[in-house]
């Protein structure tokens, strides 16, 4: 599943849109190398997600391609939430 589909899926990013620019403005990382919106994603990859001053680190658990908003979370592992100062 690519990128941007998996980061609106998941509910991670609301739109793909914003999914999309936000990977093309070097804001994701994909096991640690940025990545760009098509990159395909394996059950097992770890994603950084930059917002402004938080930065969220999931592991991918599952590539649904559609799946209800209360299920959204078992998708991805949270690994870490940091909030720079």
């Amino acid at each position: 599943m690519r990128l941007d589909k998996y980061l609106k899926v998941s509910r991670l990013i609301k739109r793909r849109t914003l999914a999309k620019e936000a990977s093309e403005s070097e804001r994701i990382l994909v096991n640690d190398k940025i990545a760009k919106p098509s990159k395909e994603l394996k059950i097992g990859d770890t994603i950084t997600i930059e917002f402004g001053k938080k930065q969220i680190t999931v592991k991918v658990l599952s590539l649904t391609p559609s799946v209800k908003k209360e299920d959204a979370y078992n998708m991805y592992e949270l690994i870490s939430e940091t909030t720079k100062e």
